[in-house]
C-alpha cells in the first residue's frame, strides 16, 4: 500500500526540507485497516487503535527533526513510544503530496469547482511532473465579497485574513495550500484574480491593493480535505484495505 501511495507521489517531489514517507514501523506488516489525517497525535493513536487500523497515513510528518533520544518528554516522543508498543505503522505524504498532480492544492480546486486546474510553479524531479501550486478559473466572475464568502463556506472557515477587496470580479483562482506565502509572485504572474493559501505573514499582504485578492483560510482548514485523497488511492490500489477518516479535529488553533 505504501508503493501506492510513492506512486501517486513520488518522493522525489517532496522539498529539500521534508521529511516524508514511512515514519514508525515495518512496512511488510498486513493491514488490519488504515486511519487517515492531517497530523499524528496521541488521540490519532487512540483511535487507531480504537478502531482496530494498525497504519496511520498523515500527512503532515510525525518526525520532522531529527530525535536524539525517545522519552515521555513531548507528544513526538510519546506517539513513537505508543505507536511501537501497539505495533502501528505510521507514513506522511507531506510535500510530496503538495506538489502531485491530483495533490492537495487540485483537492483545494476540486471543493471550490474550479475548471481547467493546472500546476504553477512547476518542477520536474526524474522525469516526475509536479508543481508548488495551481491554477484554475470559474465559468463566470463573482465579487470579492461573494467569493470571500464561497470559500468560508467550502472550508468551514470562520474567518479569512484578506488584504483590500479586490474592485474587479475574481475569476482565476491560484491556491497553494499550507504555508504557500512564497507563491504570492507566481499566482501574481499568472494573472490571478485572487490567490488562496493557509498562512501568510503580515508584511506578505503590503503592496498588492487592486493588484490580487490574498485569502489566507488557515494551514488546518486549507488542507483539512487530504485525507480524501489517501482514501480515494488506497481504495482504488488496495481494495481490501479498510480505510478510516480520522474524525479528530488536531488544528491547534482555536477562534474565540
Amino acid at each position: 500500500m505504501l508503493c501506492a501511495l510513492e506512486r501517486f507521489a513520488p518522493l522525489p517531489l517532496q522539498e529539500d526540507f521534508d521529511n516524508a514517507g514511512l515514519q514508525v514501523g515495518l512496512t511488510e506488516a498486513e493491514v488490519s485497516g488504515a486511519l487517515l489525517c492531517l497530523d499524528v497525535t496521541e488521540r490519532v493513536v487512540d483511535e487507531a487503535i480504537d478502531q482496530g487500523c494498525n497504519l496511520i497515513v498523515a500527512h503532515h510528518p510525525l518526525i520532522f527533526r531529527p530525535l536524539k533520544r525517545i522519552t515521555d518528554a513531548n507528544y513526538v516522543q510519546r506517539v513513537v513510544i505508543k505507536a511501537i508498543q501497539h505495533q502501528i505503522t505510521i507514513v506522511a505524504m507531506h510535500t510530496n503530496m503538495d506538489n502531485a498532480l491530483g495533490g492537495v492544492n487540485f483537492k483545494i480546486a476540486e471543493k471550490l469547482g474550479l475548471k481547467n486546474v493546472r500546476f504553477f510553479a512547476q518542477k520536474e524531479v526524474d522525469g516526475i511532473e509536479g508543481g508548488s501550486g495551481v491554477v484554475g478559473e470559474w465559468d463566470k466572475g463573482m465579487s470579492a465579497e461573494d467569493f470571500i464568502q464561497e470559500v468560508k463556506a467550502c472550508f468551514g472557515v470562520k474567518c479569512v485574513h484578506a488584504n483590500q477587496l479586490l474592485e474587479r470580479p475574481i475569476r482565476r483562482v491560484a491556491i497553494c495550500g499550507g504555508a504557500g506565502a512564497f507563491l504570492l509572485g507566481d499566482a501574481i504572474a499568472q494573472e490571478a484574480d485572487a490567490f488562496i493559501t493557509g498562512e501568510m505573514h503580515y508584511h506578505d499582504y503590503f503592496d498588492h491593493e487592486q493588484q490580487i485578492q490574498i485569502c489566507v483560510i488557515g494551514h488546518y482548514e486549507s488542507e483539512q480535505y487530504t485525507k480524501e485523497i489517501f482514501k480515494s488511492i488506497i481504495e482504488e490500489k488496495c481494495p481490501k484495505v479498510r480505510c478510516v477518516l480520522s474524525q479528530v479535529n488536531t488544528n491547534p488553533i482555536i477562534y474565540l
